[in-house]
């Protein structure tokens, strides 16, 4: 057999494959979400804020979407860093997704992270609950304004509660401090909220800035109250609860959690996704699943999940680089 012959058989082989392999990814890309589970890694522990929403969302994603069975796994060390590591080092093959959560725009400025939000191609945001400023129900104070003068008049004595230092909640209350000129002592409660609803309830601490999600039970029971949240929108759970844009602060701080994909995923595996997720508000069942766990509901999908953590990237960035949070 002639050298150029045996070259020509090693060419076409070649092609085959090549084409072969383009088909059979075509075809799989096409067939999508029908040759095998797709695991969904949540980078908290079970039980919390994250894991509730990511379990309701991905429980109504599965109605919307032909063939689709989700397999949800929990990956909480380092804080959450290691279960978004591992989504974006995932294959693109639409089998792997993942929640990613605010931290992911705060980590990278404090170090703590090797990955931004430009690792990832956004399918929908089911959760973006402001900070609540959220105070015992007998305070001295009703109103925003209230607080900030009684803070100036007891300055370095109010005693604030957070989930621990360089935390969402902790950050939100020294964005608190560098609006208004004011001063807090932070108490860290690393076991989250609520330690921090008893001891609000308790008068251990005289305010927290918080997802006022967790804190529902003990607004009902009128053992709290909540003067404002950081939004430019009002809560359907709290309706009569002003915003900060609306009493004249433009503060915006908001814990989110994301599904996405590893970038560069097929565009129609995500088309397919989103197109699902954009469904989901038209579904009550799904609104009230939130609602009845005491978590806002929004719809937030695909470009413009992207735009709004980019956006929190580009302004932690800017916050943390002004703050001492030793």
């Amino acid at each position: 057999m002639s050298k150029k012959y045996i070259a020509l058989l090693i060419a076409v082989s070649v092609l085959i494959l090549a084409v072969y392999g383009y088909v059979s990814a075509g075809s799989k890309v096409e067939n999508y979400p029908n040759d095998g589970d797709v695991t969904v890694i949540i980078p908290k522990s079970p039980g919390g804020g994250t894991d509730i929403a990511a379990r309701g969302l991905l429980q109504f994603l599965r109605e919307e979407i032909d063939g689709v069975n989700f397999v949800a796994t929990n990956k909480p060390e380092g804080g959450g860093v290691t279960g978004m590591v591992t989504t974006a080092n995932a294959n693109t093959d639409g089998y792997t997704l993942g929640m990613v959560t605010v931290e992911l725009g705060m980590y990278p400025h404090q170090d703590k992270c090797p990955i931004t939000y430009e690792e990832f191609a956004t399918i929908c945001a089911p959760i973006a609950s402001p900070a609540a400023l959220i105070v015992a129900a007998d305070a001295p104070y009703n109103t925003v304004d209230e607080f900030v003068a009684y803070c100036n008049e007891h300055s370095g004595e109010v005693q604030v509660g957070n989930s621990g230092t360089g935390a969402i909640w902790h950050v939100a209350a020294v964005a608190f401090e560098k609006e208004f000129g004011v001063s807090f002592r932070h108490v860290p409660y690393p076991s989250g909220t609520s330690d921090i609803a008893a001891a609000l309830a308790g008068k251990h601490i005289d305010a927290t800035l918080a997802d006022p999600s967790g804190f529902k039970s003990q607004v009902s029971a009128g053992n709290l109250k909540i003067l404002g949240v950081m939004s430019d929108t009002k809560m359907q759970l709290y309706p009569d609860v002003p915003t900060f844009k609306e009493l004249g602060y433009d503060m915006i701080i908001r814990a989110w959690a994301a599904l996405v994909a590893p970038k560069d995923t097929p565009e129609e595996i995500l088309h397919k996704l989103r197109e699902g997720a954009a469904r989901l508000f038209e579904n009550q069942e799904y609104i009230d699943y939130f609602l009845n766990q005491g978590i806002e509901p929004v719809n937030i999908v695909g470009e413009d999940c992207y735009q709004m953590m980019k956006e929190d990237h580009e302004m932690y960035g800017e916050l943390l680089s002004t703050m001492d949070l030793e």
